[in-house]
């Protein structure tokens, strides 16, 4: 099973029709979530305004530059959750790039939902003034890079080897978080920067002077896809109807993956994450329509066997509305144990005390994974 069978979209509406009192959270909330203007941004605001209407708990939206500045608070306890992308969940998981530093390594990370929509892409944009027209046009142009935001640019880098490009084949423009780069693209800072096509900042740049573009994405083109999915393989083509230049139009044939992703750490308190799982889909009809390409929350649109494991508090919340079932478990239960196998590994390399912490740690990773029969990425 990896997507919910259409017939949960009855049980989905059914579910909405539990009372607000049913639902027992503290009064302050606390999620991270992508910089101001973001996609992610937007919607864990129209999440928090619902939940105010609905219960009166207030939800606090931290904004993060980068995928360490969402996910150290929420290692901390200092948020509950983070509505956060493949960066503070996948990769956090895996311990790769700057959560490889000798300071982080595999997080326990647990999802409760994501927005799996299908109705935005997670695309590179292009200045509209360039006359760009496909990926390949970004040879020698400058391309954002993000300073501790490892999933953004390894999508940047996913989107170039499709064009058959590297970042050695153009001029890497640093900036300190998703809004700035897009500000720097808005004002020819830059000409190429990542993003959701229903980001508040693409839809500055398509209204600011410079325009904005999205090269396609050709699902037809085999060697290029393969070539990006062996950057990211958890990408696949997409046509998104909702997004800056998108709307009102036929769509735009790019690609995509679940974002945001609604995650905490293992430890998180199992009744939290139930009510907090419970109120995402038992208050959707509140926050349906109130952010673009917020749909993605709903429940029938729940990817069950994800690469990064669901916690205890929103399994049972599904199991409790049929939405759970042996295959999902099985599945969870092996990325649990992946989890762990990173886990033990982790903490070999640090007894071992190598002066080349990066390559021991990057060798580790990989050997720890193949040991366990795991799927070897990065």
């Amino acid at each position: 099973m990896k997507y919910i069978a259409s017939t949960f979209a009855a049980l989905s509406l059914s579910a909405t029709m539990a009372t607000a009192q049913d639902i027992e959270l503290p009064k302050q909330l606390n999620w991270t979530a992508y910089d101001t203007g973001s996609a992610g941004y937007n919607q864990a605001v129209a999440i928090g305004a619902a939940l105010q209407d609905a219960t009166g708990v207030n939800l606090r939206v931290l904004p993060g530059k980068n995928d360490v500045s969402r996910t150290e608070p929420l290692r901390q306890g200092r948020v509950q959750f983070s509505a956060t992308g493949v960066g503070g969940s996948f990769m956090a998981q895996e311990g790769v790039f700057d959560f490889g530093a000798q300071n982080w390594g595999p997080q326990p990370i647990r999802v409760l939902m994501a927005n799996n929509g299908g109705a935005i892409n997670l695309a590179v944009g292009v200045a509209g003034d360039l006359g760009i027209k496909e990926f390949a046009d970004l040879k020698g142009k400058r391309v954002a890079y993000i300073v501790g935001a490892p999933a953004l640019n390894v999508n940047t880098e996913a989107y170039l080897a499709y064009g058959g490009l590297t970042w050695d084949d153009v001029e890497r423009v640093d900036f300190g978080g998703f809004g700035a780069s897009w500000t720097g693209l808005i004002e020819g800072q830059v000409d190429a920067a990542f993003a959701s096509t229903n980001s508040g900042k693409a839809y500055e740049a398509e209204a600011g002077p410079r325009g904005l573009f999205w090269p396609p994405i050709d699902p037809e083109n085999a060697d290029g896809l393969a070539a990006m999915q062996a950057i990211a393989p958890f990408f696949s083509p997409n046509k998104a109807v909702v997004g800056a230049t998108i709307d009102g139009t036929d769509g735009y044939q790019g690609a995509g993956y679940a974002y945001p992703v609604l995650t905490a750490m293992e430890a998180t308190e199992a009744d939290l994450v139930y009510n907090m799982t419970k109120a995402m889909v038992e208050l959707f009809p509140k926050y349906d329509g109130n952010s673009p390409g917020i749909g993605g929350w709903a429940l029938d649109k729940q990817n069950m066997e994800w690469v990064v494991p669901y916690h205890e508090g929103a399994i049972r919340y599904f199991t409790e509305v049929g939405a759970w079932n042996d295959t999902a478990q099985a599945h969870n239960d092996n990325l649990v144990a992946r989890q762990a196998a990173l886990a033990a590994a982790w903490e070999e390399t640090k007894a071992a005390n190598p002066d080349d912490w990066e390559a021991a740690w990057a060798e580790a990773r990989r050997e720890a994974l193949k040991a366990g029969g795991f799927p070897v990425t990065f």
